[in-house]
């Protein structure tokens, strides 16, 4: 039974090819690499990403500047297929809600060489995934109506992550264009109150203390605290934050009218609920509500990498090379969950099969 299964599944996704730009340690790919596509590159700027991407997707790492790369150098990645699906995440800090306002920035145009690519290559399926506030930006609307213009039928949706099983309130735009015809993307798989919580996702680790790592597993390690920081954490509850401190324990800010704009700050999550939106400081305890439930410290690498949904087995560090909490949370921070990017290659895994039964 099983073997028919993958049969059918390798049958659908038979002669496609993906490659991921800005792919980062590869939580986009490894979603399609789990629904049978065949992976053949990530493209990002950042070589240390190198190992975690290639190890984990059987795919090639091409460190590269996005905004230098040619269609000729795409189709040269891309190989003989004729079945193309190109995927990627633009990096979207400036896209967030602090920088709405501003006008386009160095970061933006990196959004604009995805689309001139797009056009050059004309790949068959296009997908793109970002913070829903790049919606708001007229590159965002030169985007959709280049691609509407040179054939592509274009469908986006804000996904709220909880309702596709990532134990995390994460919500992403996410962006079909297709030249064989229109995708929807998968129906809600979850539902309040079957969301998955913080406890589903970390609840079975081993405790550990501030500072401390665990034997069995390097990347279940925790930052260590101040003994200021370690009084304060001490002091906020499950779900709580430096608002139920004691006054004396506040940080200036906190004192302040605009300190109420920080609540979560200190925060601990709560055992039962999807964990916040995880960001590039995810491990830091004065970050964000980032605090474990219960043990006196952040969460882990371990714990953000589950809560983005990655495999157990995921391997981003090489072995015999240190392993950098910073640098490690920041990747975590800015990837794609696995379990969203699996939901994205499935929505077109079925596009494929809708057209592939019209032909």
């Amino acid at each position: 039974m099983a073997n028919s299964a993958s049969r059918r599944l390798s049958q659908i996704t038979d002669g496609w090819t993906v490659v991921d730009m800005f792919c980062g340690v590869g939580g986009l790919a490894h979603g399609f690499f789990q629904e049978g596509f065949r992976v053949v590159a990530g493209i990002d700027l950042d070589e240390a990403c190198k190992y975690a991407f290639e190890r984990n997707n059987r795919a090639r790492f091409i460190h590269r500047n996005v905004g230098t790369l040619t269609s000729s150098d795409l189709a040269s990645i891309f190989g003989q297929s004729s079945r193309r699906v190109l995927v990627g995440c633009a990096p979207c800090q400036p896209f967030s809600k602090y920088t709405v306002a501003q006008s386009e920035n160095r970061k933006w145009h990196l959004l604009r060489p995805f689309m001139k690519l797009v056009v050059q290559l004309r790949p068959e399926i296009v997908s793109m995934e970002n913070v829903p506030e790049l919606a708001k930006h007229v590159i965002f609307h030169d985007f959709v109506e280049t691609l509407e213009e040179n054939g592509y039928e274009i469908s986006e949706c804000v996904v709220d992550s909880r309702s596709y099983g990532v134990p995390q309130n994460r919500k992403r735009l996410v962006v079909f264009a297709s030249r064989l015809g229109r995708i929807e993307i998968e129906k809600p798989t979850h539902r309040q109150p079957k969301w998955k919580t913080v406890r589903d996702a970390i609840g079975n680790l081993d405790p550990i203390k501030a500072g401390e790592i665990s034997q069995s597993d390097p990347l279940h390690r925790a930052r260590s605290l101040t003994p200021l920081n370690l009084q304060r954490v001490r002091s906020t509850p499950e779900g709580g934050d430096w608002r139920d401190w004691d006054p004396v324990l506040r940080l200036s800010c906190h004192k302040k009218p605009s300190g109420k704009r920080y609540e979560a700050i200190y925060g601990r999550m709560s055992w039962n609920k999807p964990a916040p939106t995880l960001t590039t400081h995810c491990c830091g305890i004065g970050n964000g509500r980032f605090g474990h439930p219960e043990q006196d410290r952040a969460i882990s690498l371990r714990e953000a990498a589950l809560l983005q949904t990655f495999p157990r087995s995921y391997e981003f560090v090489e072995p015999g090379i240190p392993i950098s909490n910073k640098r490690i949370s920041k990747y975590l921070g800015n990837a794609v969950p696995v379990r969203l990017g699996r939901i994205i290659a499935r929505s077109i895994k079925r596009h494929i099969r809708e057209f592939d039964a019209r032909a």
